[in-house]
């Protein structure tokens, strides 16, 4: 029987761990669980046990999860899939960030719709919380934009009314060399300089949190280590 709290209790001892080794404040770094595959009850034992921001891939599976658990206060719905065209609309007004924008018409998509319901008197909706994902592996199988492309698209989101430019997001490949990680965070910091709204750095998993913490980031996607092994999808 799988104890969530204490596993949610056992990964921020890791992070805290993490961040004091390289003297970094405790809530530098927020832990986002990737609840994609789990049922309804897990995602409500961790709500319980004081976990409030959840990453879906999946959007059918997502939407189905937030109609039911739309009685919880405080909870924040993060998508970090692959973004196709035809569900922007429903990404834009379900979530609260979206980590995965890595194409200006996608980003333009999000923003149209968020103003449509806006339009519609639905104003809570907005602004929506975007990471531009980037290929930092440079990984053929891999959604992403090449670190040459990152200012460009910054510069479309940070035009749109709706959206509010927040960081990057990154998947290294697997045992990644720390001069990634090093890349990855002199990114984040040039894109920092440029935007007064960048604070996130959306990188680091179960396997590289510390290497993740050590080199800037700001938001760990932990899944398996706190929910069990993920369910086939």
């Amino acid at each position: 029987m799988i104890n969530i709290k204490d596993n949610l209790d056992k990964i921020k001892a890791q992070i805290a761990q993490a961040c004091q080794q390289n003297n970094r404040l405790v809530d530098s770094v927020l832990l986002l669980a990737v609840s994609k595959t789990k049922p309804i009850e897990d995602i409500e034992q961790a709500y319980v046990a004081g976990q409030h921001h959840f990453g879906e891939n999946y959007l059918q599976e997502a939407l189905q999860k937030i109609e039911q658990l739309s009685h919880l206060p405080e909870i924040y719905w993060h998508y970090i899939g692959p973004i196709q065209s035809n569900k922007t609309k429903q990404i834009a007004n379900n979530f609260s960030w979206v980590h995965s924008v890595d194409r200006e018409k996608i980003a333009l998509r999000l923003n149209d719709h968020l103003k449509e319901s806006i339009n519609e008197k639905q104003s809570h909706l907005t602004p929506l919380n975007i990471c531009l994902q980037v290929n930092i592996s440079e990984e053929k199988t891999k959604s992403g934009i090449s670190p040459e492309q990152i200012f460009a698209l910054a510069d479309v989101v940070n035009q749109c009314e709706n959206l509010t430019l927040r960081g990057l997001m990154a998947i290294p490949e697997k045992n990644a060399r720390p001069e990634i990680y090093q890349k990855m965070a002199k990114l984040f910091i040039e894109l920092r300089s440029r935007y007064e709204s960048i604070d996130t750095l959306s990188l680091g998993m179960s396997n590289d949190l510390s290497l993740a913490v050590k080199h800037g980031s700001t938001m760990v996607r932990i899944g398996t280590a706190i929910f069990g092994q993920r369910n086939n999808k």
